[in-house]
Protein backbone atom coordinates (compact mmCIF):
# COMPACT_ATOMS: atom_id res chain seq x y z
CA UNK A 1 0.00 0.00 0.00
CA UNK A 2 1.61 3.23 -1.12
CA UNK A 3 -0.29 5.68 1.05
CA UNK A 4 -3.41 7.76 0.61
CA UNK A 5 -3.83 11.33 -0.46
CA UNK A 6 -3.51 13.91 2.29
CA UNK A 7 -4.70 17.51 2.49
CA UNK A 8 -4.31 19.40 -0.77
CA UNK A 9 -3.68 16.17 -2.65
CA UNK A 10 -0.28 15.55 -1.01
CA UNK A 11 0.62 11.90 -0.56
CA UNK A 12 0.42 10.87 3.08
CA UNK A 13 3.01 8.64 4.70
CA UNK A 14 2.79 5.00 3.64
CA UNK A 15 0.77 3.00 6.14
CA UNK A 16 3.70 0.61 6.67
CA UNK A 17 5.72 3.56 7.96
CA UNK A 18 3.37 3.71 10.98
CA UNK A 19 2.32 7.33 10.37
CA UNK A 20 1.33 9.65 13.19
CA UNK A 21 3.59 8.16 15.87
CA UNK A 22 6.76 9.74 17.19
CA UNK A 23 8.38 6.35 17.93
CA UNK A 24 8.05 3.39 15.56
CA UNK A 25 9.30 -0.20 15.44
CA UNK A 26 10.01 -2.79 12.77
CA UNK A 27 12.17 -5.81 11.95
CA UNK A 28 15.08 -6.53 9.63
CA UNK A 29 16.33 -5.05 6.39
CA UNK A 30 12.89 -4.41 4.92
CA UNK A 31 11.61 -2.80 8.11
CA UNK A 32 14.67 -0.56 8.31
CA UNK A 33 14.25 0.50 4.67
CA UNK A 34 10.60 1.32 5.29
CA UNK A 35 11.26 3.40 8.42
CA UNK A 36 14.30 5.16 6.98
CA UNK A 37 12.04 6.74 4.35
CA UNK A 38 9.78 8.41 6.93
CA UNK A 39 11.78 8.78 10.16
CA UNK A 40 14.23 11.48 11.22
CA UNK A 41 16.54 8.99 12.97
CA UNK A 42 16.98 5.23 13.09
CA UNK A 43 18.22 2.94 15.87
CA UNK A 44 19.44 -0.50 14.79
CA UNK A 45 19.54 -3.21 17.46
CA UNK A 46 21.57 -6.40 16.94
CA UNK A 47 22.35 -7.55 20.48
CA UNK A 48 24.09 -10.83 19.59
CA UNK A 49 26.28 -9.27 18.56
CA UNK A 50 26.93 -6.53 15.97
CA UNK A 51 25.66 -3.46 17.84
CA UNK A 52 27.09 -4.74 21.12
CA UNK A 53 30.49 -5.01 19.42
CA UNK A 54 30.05 -1.50 18.00
CA UNK A 55 29.34 -0.13 21.48
CA UNK A 56 32.45 -1.78 22.92
CA UNK A 57 34.69 -0.64 20.06
CA UNK A 58 33.44 2.96 19.94
CA UNK A 59 33.82 3.16 23.72
CA UNK A 60 37.51 2.42 23.13
CA UNK A 61 37.81 5.16 20.50
CA UNK A 62 37.67 2.84 17.49
CA UNK A 63 35.75 3.97 14.40
CA UNK A 64 33.66 1.06 13.13
CA UNK A 65 32.76 0.66 9.46
CA UNK A 66 29.71 -1.60 9.03
CA UNK A 67 29.86 -3.87 6.00
CA UNK A 68 27.69 -6.75 4.76
CA UNK A 69 29.12 -10.20 5.32
CA UNK A 70 31.02 -11.40 2.25
CA UNK A 71 34.25 -11.76 0.36
CA UNK A 72 34.42 -8.05 -0.56
CA UNK A 73 34.97 -6.97 3.05
CA UNK A 74 38.74 -7.46 2.83
CA UNK A 75 39.02 -5.24 -0.24
CA UNK A 76 36.87 -2.60 1.43
CA UNK A 77 39.09 -2.65 4.54
CA UNK A 78 42.15 -2.18 2.33
CA UNK A 79 40.54 0.85 0.66
CA UNK A 80 39.66 2.34 4.04
CA UNK A 81 43.09 1.64 5.51
CA UNK A 82 41.27 -0.23 8.28
CA UNK A 83 41.71 -3.47 10.15
CA UNK A 84 39.27 -6.21 9.21
CA UNK A 85 37.19 -8.20 11.68
CA UNK A 86 37.07 -11.90 10.79
CA UNK A 87 34.86 -14.78 11.85
CA UNK A 88 35.22 -15.70 15.52
CA UNK A 89 36.72 -19.06 14.57
CA UNK A 90 39.37 -17.35 12.43
CA UNK A 91 40.71 -15.06 15.16
CA UNK A 92 44.49 -15.25 15.65
CA UNK A 93 47.23 -13.03 17.13
CA UNK A 94 47.66 -11.56 13.66
CA UNK A 95 43.91 -11.06 13.17
CA UNK A 96 42.48 -10.37 16.65
CA UNK A 97 39.25 -8.61 15.66
CA UNK A 98 35.84 -10.22 15.20
CA UNK A 99 32.17 -9.77 16.10
CA UNK A 100 33.10 -10.92 19.61
CA UNK A 101 32.44 -8.03 22.03
CA UNK A 102 34.29 -9.95 24.73
CA UNK A 103 37.44 -10.10 22.56
CA UNK A 104 37.07 -6.46 21.51
CA UNK A 105 37.21 -5.40 25.15
CA UNK A 106 40.90 -6.31 25.21
CA UNK A 107 41.99 -6.52 21.55
CA UNK A 108 44.85 -4.22 20.50
CA UNK A 109 43.71 -0.69 19.75
CA UNK A 110 43.17 0.21 16.12
CA UNK A 111 41.82 3.51 14.80
CA UNK A 112 39.59 2.05 12.07
CA UNK A 113 37.84 -1.31 11.99
CA UNK A 114 35.67 -2.86 9.27
CA UNK A 115 33.10 -5.01 11.07
CA UNK A 116 31.08 -7.22 8.71
CA UNK A 117 27.93 -9.05 9.75
CA UNK A 118 24.98 -10.48 7.82
CA UNK A 119 22.33 -8.73 9.91
CA UNK A 120 23.12 -5.57 11.89
CA UNK A 121 26.06 -4.43 9.77
CA UNK A 122 24.18 -5.00 6.53
CA UNK A 123 21.18 -3.02 7.81
CA UNK A 124 23.35 -0.14 9.06
CA UNK A 125 25.36 0.04 5.85
CA UNK A 126 22.18 0.24 3.79
CA UNK A 127 20.51 2.73 6.13
CA UNK A 128 23.57 4.96 6.11
CA UNK A 129 22.78 6.18 2.60
CA UNK A 130 19.45 7.61 3.81
CA UNK A 131 21.13 10.71 5.22
CA UNK A 132 19.42 10.44 8.62
CA UNK A 133 21.29 9.65 11.85
CA UNK A 134 21.72 5.89 12.29
CA UNK A 135 22.48 4.79 15.87
CA UNK A 136 23.70 1.43 17.18
CA UNK A 137 21.65 0.31 20.19
CA UNK A 138 22.02 -2.68 22.48
CA UNK A 139 21.44 -3.70 26.10
CA UNK A 140 24.67 -2.02 27.18
CA UNK A 141 23.71 1.45 25.90
CA UNK A 142 19.93 1.40 25.39
CA UNK A 143 19.32 4.04 28.05
CA UNK A 144 22.06 6.34 26.73
CA UNK A 145 20.73 6.07 23.17
CA UNK A 146 17.19 6.96 24.27
CA UNK A 147 18.41 9.93 26.33
CA UNK A 148 20.42 11.28 23.40
CA UNK A 149 17.43 11.02 21.08
CA UNK A 150 15.15 12.83 23.54
CA UNK A 151 17.76 15.52 24.18
CA UNK A 152 17.98 16.23 20.46
CA UNK A 153 14.24 16.40 19.91
CA UNK A 154 13.66 13.04 18.25
CA UNK A 155 10.45 11.18 18.94
CA UNK A 156 8.16 14.15 18.23
CA UNK A 157 5.48 13.77 15.55
CA UNK A 158 7.53 15.88 13.15
CA UNK A 159 10.82 14.13 14.04
CA UNK A 160 9.90 10.45 14.40
CA UNK A 161 12.47 7.85 15.36
CA UNK A 162 12.43 4.28 14.12
CA UNK A 163 13.76 1.41 16.23
CA UNK A 164 14.73 -1.64 14.19
CA UNK A 165 15.39 -5.10 15.62
CA UNK A 166 17.83 -6.70 13.19
CA UNK A 167 16.82 -10.31 13.81
CA UNK A 168 18.60 -13.41 12.59
CA UNK A 169 18.33 -15.29 9.31
CA UNK A 170 17.08 -18.75 8.47
CA UNK A 171 19.32 -20.82 6.14
CA UNK A 172 17.27 -19.63 3.15
CA UNK A 173 18.02 -16.01 4.03
CA UNK A 174 14.58 -15.09 5.33
CA UNK A 175 14.16 -13.13 8.55
CA UNK A 176 14.05 -15.01 11.86
CA UNK A 177 12.89 -12.67 14.65
CA UNK A 178 14.86 -13.24 17.84
CA UNK A 179 14.37 -12.59 21.54
CA UNK A 180 17.68 -10.77 22.06
CA UNK A 181 16.88 -8.02 19.57
CA UNK A 182 13.29 -7.77 20.81
CA UNK A 183 14.61 -7.15 24.34
CA UNK A 184 17.24 -4.66 23.15
CA UNK A 185 14.66 -2.74 21.14
CA UNK A 186 12.33 -2.77 24.15
CA UNK A 187 14.98 -1.12 26.31
CA UNK A 188 15.40 1.70 23.80
CA UNK A 189 11.62 2.08 23.47
CA UNK A 190 11.26 2.23 27.24
CA UNK A 191 13.45 5.32 27.28
CA UNK A 192 11.32 6.97 24.59
CA UNK A 193 7.85 6.16 25.89
CA UNK A 194 7.36 9.59 27.49
CA UNK A 195 8.18 11.44 24.28
CA UNK A 196 5.72 13.92 22.78
CA UNK A 197 4.85 11.80 19.76
CA UNK A 198 3.80 8.58 21.48
CA UNK A 199 4.45 5.02 20.35
CA UNK A 200 3.05 3.33 17.29
CA UNK A 201 1.00 0.20 17.97
CA UNK A 202 3.97 -1.89 16.83
CA UNK A 203 6.32 -0.12 19.22
CA UNK A 204 3.82 -0.27 22.09
CA UNK A 205 3.25 -4.01 21.66
CA UNK A 206 7.02 -4.60 21.57
CA UNK A 207 7.51 -2.62 24.77
CA UNK A 208 4.63 -4.39 26.51
CA UNK A 209 6.09 -7.76 25.57
CA UNK A 210 9.49 -6.87 27.00
CA UNK A 211 7.93 -5.31 30.12
CA UNK A 212 6.18 -8.62 30.78
CA UNK A 213 9.44 -10.55 30.97
CA UNK A 214 10.42 -11.28 34.59
CA UNK A 215 14.16 -11.42 33.82
CA UNK A 216 15.52 -9.78 30.69
CA UNK A 217 19.00 -11.25 31.05
CA UNK A 218 17.64 -14.77 31.49
CA UNK A 219 15.40 -14.34 28.46
CA UNK A 220 18.30 -13.35 26.22
CA UNK A 221 20.68 -15.99 27.58
CA UNK A 222 18.03 -18.71 27.34
CA UNK A 223 16.88 -17.77 23.85
CA UNK A 224 17.87 -19.74 20.76
CA UNK A 225 20.46 -17.13 19.77
CA UNK A 226 21.98 -16.99 23.26
CA UNK A 227 22.13 -20.76 23.60
CA UNK A 228 23.54 -21.10 20.10
CA UNK A 229 26.47 -18.75 20.82
CA UNK A 230 27.16 -20.49 24.10
CA UNK A 231 27.07 -23.91 22.43
CA UNK A 232 29.70 -22.73 19.94
CA UNK A 233 31.97 -21.76 22.84
CA UNK A 234 31.22 -18.03 22.89
CA UNK A 235 29.32 -17.75 26.13
CA UNK A 236 31.55 -14.83 27.13
CA UNK A 237 30.03 -12.84 24.26
CA UNK A 238 26.57 -13.48 25.61
CA UNK A 239 27.70 -12.29 29.04
CA UNK A 240 29.19 -9.13 27.53
CA UNK A 241 25.93 -8.44 25.72
CA UNK A 242 23.89 -8.92 28.92
CA UNK A 243 25.47 -5.97 30.74
CA UNK A 244 22.42 -3.68 30.86
CA UNK A 245 22.91 0.10 30.74
CA UNK A 246 26.61 0.05 31.61
CA UNK A 247 27.68 2.19 28.66
CA UNK A 248 27.27 5.95 28.11
CA UNK A 249 28.31 5.60 24.47
CA UNK A 250 25.94 6.58 21.66
CA UNK A 251 27.45 5.31 18.39
CA UNK A 252 26.27 7.34 15.39
CA UNK A 253 27.04 6.48 11.77
CA UNK A 254 28.84 9.38 10.05
CA UNK A 255 30.68 9.21 6.73
CA UNK A 256 30.31 5.45 6.66
CA UNK A 257 31.63 4.72 10.14
CA UNK A 258 30.32 4.65 13.69
CA UNK A 259 31.82 7.09 16.14
CA UNK A 260 30.59 8.70 19.36
CA UNK A 261 27.67 11.10 19.12
CA UNK A 262 28.66 14.75 19.09
CA UNK A 263 26.64 16.61 21.72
Amino acid sequence: MSGVAGPGGRAAEPIHGQPGAGVRFDWGNAGAASLAKVCAALVVVDVLTFTTAVDVAVHRGIRVHPFPWGAQAAAYADRMGAALAVARTDVSPQRPYSLSPHALLSAPYVAELVLPSPNGAAICAAAGVSGIPVLAGCLRNGGAVARWLRRHGYGAPDRPVGVVAAGEKWPDGTLRPCVADLVGAGLVLDGLVEGPGGLSVEAAVTLATVDALPDLRAAVAGSVSGRELAAYGFGADVEAALAVDVSPVVPVLRDGAFGPALD
